[in-house]
Order: C-alpha cells, then structure tokens, then sequence
C-alpha cells in the first residue's frame, strides 16, 4: 500500500451471503413498497471504500445493525463507523451513503446519515455536515467530489 495512506493496512472481513428476496406473482403499481432493514443495507453494502479497493461491508464501516428503519415514518437512518478515528474521508463516505440512498429510496423517505458515536474525533462535525441540506447541496455541486462519489458507487459484481 502506499504510505499516503490514511490506514494503510485495514481489516477486511469476509461478505455476508446475500438473501434471496422474494418477488410478489401479482404487482399492484399503485402499492407503497415496505422497505426494510435488510432492502437499505443491500442498497450501500457494495460502495466502495474511497480508499481501498475494498466495500464498506467488507471493512465493517457499514453493518445490517447499523441501520434503522421506521417505513410508516418514511425515514432510514444509517450510522457508519470509519476504519480509524482521524478518517479525512468520512464525509465523503457518509455522501456515498447519502447519495446512494437518494437515487434508490422513494423520495417520500428521510434520511439520517451519522458516525457511529466515538469513532470519529471531529463526530459532532461531520454529523452536522452530513444532515444539513444546504451543506450537502452545496457538496454535491462540486464536480471533483461528485466524480469521486460517483466512483465509489459504480457496481461491483459480488453476486
């Protein structure tokens, strides 16, 4: 690795096996989708890392816990926590979260992007970056953070 590196040597946990949703025979189109724990975490499990090349479930930065979700509220909440505690990239890796989840869940839902509470020494920063609509509006504005978001969502192809 190089030495630039935040975390040079990570620890890498091995994927959990994805579950096999079932599909309903007969679709009403008029129907509200439930989301659920499991459907929000297998939306952001395969971002990746904007570091390593590895995914924020294979750095535990993400978990299925570390989800909550209130679908008669229509709101999600995830709370990551960064590989080190002086993580530079974790508001970058909580805009991932965001974006993801902006472009996958209907509009109708609230999302609440955290730091998992003593993971990170500037915690209270970064939360308050994450869930201000005008910050990360204004984030998302930036082209070279949008390519790098971008990136970090491509597809990898796990399956």
């Amino acid at each position: 690795m190089a030495s630039g590196l935040i975390n040079a040597n990570p620890v890498v946990y091995e994927r959990k096996e994805r579950q096999v949703r079932s599909v309903p025979t007969i679709i009403d189109e008029d129907a509200e989708e439930l989301i659920d724990q499991q459907e929000i975490f297998d939306y952001i499990r395969d971002i990746q890392d904007p570091e390593h090349p590895y995914t924020l479930e294979e750095l535990k930065v993400v978990t299925e816990d570390s989800i909550e979700v209130n679908d008669k509220k229509s709101h999600v909440s995830v709370t990551f926590t960064p590989t080190v505690e002086h993580c530079s990239l974790a508001t970058t890796i909580g805009l991932c979260l965001r974006v993801k989840l902006m472009r996958s869940l209907p509009s109708r839902y609230k999302v609440d992007i955290r730091v998992a509470p003593g993971t990170h020494a500037t915690e209270a920063a970064v939360n308050k970056q994450l869930n201000d609509k005008e910050r990360v509006a204004a984030a998302l504005e930036n082209p070279n953070l949008m390519y790098m978001i971008d990136r970090c969502l491509e597809p990898t192809y796990y399956y």
